[in-house]
């Protein structure tokens, strides 16, 4: 007899048999998944189903057995990997939203764009660029000395560009020149008055 029609055979005779003995051990879907990888199995191995018919039924149950098992460990992988991943998860927080991202970014540059263009260039050359005091100095053409000044300076006006921005001021007029320390507290003083 020819592989194939042996292996039909044992499909039309056992096929509902090893489907029942699947579906009384796991859902209806694995049941069918187990029923086609033992017939699968039987394929692969035709030379060692026993030649008895009435021991090819128990051989396919003895398949079907090893197929449910090893579909259980790996169900129980699965369902240990996704405890493991949840309690990961819960343990590091919720995820931040990119919307606070893009916020934070359009106050910084509209802060940033209170700055003289000079100050503006030695954040980004320190804060962006990630230059040290010495490559910030080289690259703005100063000395190390003159650049921390400058970057203590525009440090200080950055961060009242911030309050100013976190006031909800608006933007700067184009041209506009920053205020300085004193002058923003003046006119905080005079709003305070008013």
């Amino acid at each position: 007899m020819e592989p194939e029609q042996r292996l039909t055979g044992l499909w039309q005779a056992h096929h509902a048999a090893v489907l029942r003995y699947a579906t009384r051990r796991s859902d209806p879907a694995t049941a069918q998944d187990v029923a086609a990888e033992t017939f699968l199995v039987a394929w692969r191995k035709l030379a060692e189903v026993p030649a008895d018919p009435a021991q090819v039924l128990p051989w396919l149950y003895g398949v079907a057995r090893r197929v449910l098992a090893n579909s259980d460990r790996s169900l129980r992988r699965t369902q240990r990997l996704s405890a493991q991943l949840s309690r990961a998860g819960a343990a590091a927080g919720p995820l931040p939203d990119p919307a606070d991202g893009v916020a934070e970014q359009a106050r910084v540059r509209q802060a940033l764009g209170r700055l003289p263009a000079g100050d503006q260039e030695a954040l980004r050359l320190v804060g962006w660029e990630d230059l040290d005091l010495a490559g910030a100095a080289l690259a703005m053409g100063c000395s190390r000395p003159t650049m921390a000044v400058r970057l203590h300076r525009a440090r200080r006006r950055m961060a009242q560009a911030l309050a100013v921005t976190d006031a909800g001021e608006g933007e700067p007029e184009p041209g506009a020149r920053p205020l300085l320390a004193g002058q923003l507290r003046t006119a905080r003083h005079e709003e305070e008055l008013a």
